[in-house]
């Protein structure tokens, strides 16, 4: 006979292959149960980081991931997380203690009001059904990218369930195809519409690459001869990276942004065209012909005047078959534009006289230069976002993660590299993160040391402030000193908890990067790179959002 808890844990095993978590007594026989399982098993120091590190884990391998905690509190912390995990189109599932089926204890809260507040639904697993309850919690998170909360009343998970059951698996839904006469028609007159463009340009987000479009959308590229470029979510996805021009937005460089209002047909896969992506309705010309492909039910962006509803390979596939059947011809236009120098970033300026302090922008371009190529680089919130992003290029979307963005959160970087470790266990995962989020997200700085060991690096940009604060607010003439930090050593914070930190105040003290990525990895251990710049230096990103908002 078993319990509730391990019919849970064995329908989870079923179906995941990694669980991060903190133990309580909500979830102690749940945690329990699993260790008899084949799941690997990743502890976090905050409720919150058990989420964030599953978020992180999907991103980075495409595959489900599950987080657990502790009822009441331990519930509550993990709100901001599971509410990013929602805004992100995140599917993964989390395990939770509830209330007694008796009713709440004193110290108890609605845990399902408060899951369905930031958009998260919860199932609630009984006696007689715990194991079929969570395939379908997997089921539900799966078909529709969401997190759900599996949750195991505290009188419940240690009671005898019978026998452990067979695992069913979860039913999906096909891919979305281009449907009826009107579909049909649509992919046809955008085949039509790219076989007469002479300037096409193309762009692709997380969905494509969520779709496995990269292949079709390479093939799209040649066949109709157009500049591509990425959200800062899909970038890398399309294969030849000769006539892309990197992320769009306020992380674009200027002059491949130029390039970009040239387009006379841009066709958008997979991408959700929020504020940033668009550069706040600059991206394209007025007289760009927009068409947008999507699973989404309609058009995301009043700047699309056509819409495809459809998977984004499905229908990159079908406009290749369609323009063969035109005898299309490449436009020629990626061929007469030498784009390698429009895709370069300002280098910076070394040293910022004002303060002497590093300008940020030397710094990331060196540290681009000294990376290991197997990189995984995961984004913590700040004004220091676009840094990793201008300078750091990744090999595919799989290998940029920037878990808060969706929320607008900071905080989130510390525990996001367990989740990136344990997904990619060959890659050197690269953190960035600002001296603000990593204050938050402090609890795990030892759990991001632990999980990624000697592959592990932490570049804290460390300017004594909030400095996407400063920027917007202090500009605006509000009191700096709520947005001003005392400077921290983050070297000396990483060396309690077994890193080797490194105060960067000049360029020189980045060569110990160098020295490390030339190490065995088993002889060398996770490095913080605490690096002291000028705060006076806005990004480009900054810019757009200081204007948008002094209009």
């Amino acid at each position: 006979m078993a319990s509730v808890s391990a019919h849970v844990a064995h329908a989870v095993s079923a179906h995941v292959d990694h669980v991060f978590g903190l133990m309580g007594n909500g979830n102690a026989a749940f945690l329990d149960a699993l260790h008899d399982t084949d799941v690997a098993y990743t502890a976090v120091r905050h409720e919150q980081a058990a989420v964030v590190a599953a978020d992180a884990y999907f991103r980075a391998s495409g595959r489900l991931a599950v987080a657990t905690a502790t009822y009441g509190a331990g519930f509550t912390n993990t709100l901001t997380g599971l509410a990013e995990a929602v805004q992100a189109k995140v599917p993964l599932v989390l395990v939770v203690g509830d209330e007694p089926t008796s009713g709440p204890r004193p110290w108890g809260v609605d845990q399902i009001a408060l899951a369905s507040a930031v958009g998260a639904r919860t199932y609630t697993v009984g006696r007689t059904d715990a194991a079929a309850t969570t395939v379908i919690a997997i089921e539900h998170a799966l078909a529709y990218r969401v997190p759900t909360v599996l949750a195991i009343p505290y009188d419940v998970g240690t009671r005898d369930a019978g026998d452990l059951p067979g695992i069913s698996s979860p039913v999906l839904p096909s891919a979305i195809a281009p449907a009826g006469p009107f579909g049909v028609q649509a992919v046809a007159d955008l085949a039509r519409t790219l076989a007469a463009a002479e300037r096409p340009f193309l762009l692709a987000g997380r969905g494509a690459w969520l779709a496995d479009a990269g292949e079709a959308l390479g093939d799209l590229a040649d066949a109709t001869g157009a500049i591509t470029a990425s959200t800062a979510l899909g970038r890398g996805i399309f294969p030849d990276d000769r006539f892309d021009l990197g992320v769009t937005g306020g992380f674009g460089a200027e002059g491949a942004m130029a390039i970009v209002r040239e387009a006379d047909v841009a066709v958008v896969f997979g991408a959700s065209l929020n504020q940033f992506t668009m550069r706040f309705g600059e991206l394209f010309a007025p007289g760009t012909r927009v068409v947008q492909v999507d699973v989404a039910p309609a058009a995301t962006h009043p700047h699309v005047g056509g819409y495809v509803r459809g998977d984004a390979g499905m229908v990159a596939r079908a406009l290749v078959h369609e323009l063969a059947g035109l005898d299309a011809t490449p436009s020629g236009w990626r061929e007469s534009v030498e784009l390698a120098p429009l895709r370069a970033h300002d280098p910076g300026t070394g040293v910022v006289a004002a303060d002497g302090r590093l300008d940020p922008r030397t710094v990331a371009a060196r540290i681009g230069e000294l990376l290991p190529e197997d990189r995984v680089v995961v984004s913590d919130g700040g004004h220091f976002i676009g840094w990793a992003n201008m300078y750091w290029p990744v090999a595919s979307p799989d290998r940029m993660l920037m878990v808060g963005t969706a929320f607008q959160s900071i905080g989130l970087g510390f525990p996001s590299v367990a989740g990136a470790a344990a997904a990619k266990p060959g890659s050197t995962i690269v953190l960035t993160t600002g001296d603000g989020g990593g204050l938050m997200a402090l609890a795990d700085l030892e759990t991001a040391v632990r999980s990624a060991g000697g592959r592990g690096i932490a570049v804290v940009w460390n300017d004594a402030a909030y400095g996407a604060e400063v920027h917007l607010y202090g500009l605006q003439g509000y009191a700096e000193p709520p947005m001003r930090i005392p400077e921290v050593d983050f070297a000396a914070l990483g060396a309690a908890v077994g890193a080797e930190g490194v105060v960067v105040r000049e360029l020189a003290d980045l060569d110990r990067l160098g020295d490390w990525a030339a190490e065995p990895v088993g002889e060398r251990r996770f490095l913080v790179l605490d690096c002291r710049i000028s705060g006076s230096v806005i990004a480009p990103y900054q810019h757009e959002i200081i204007a948008v908002n002094t209009r």
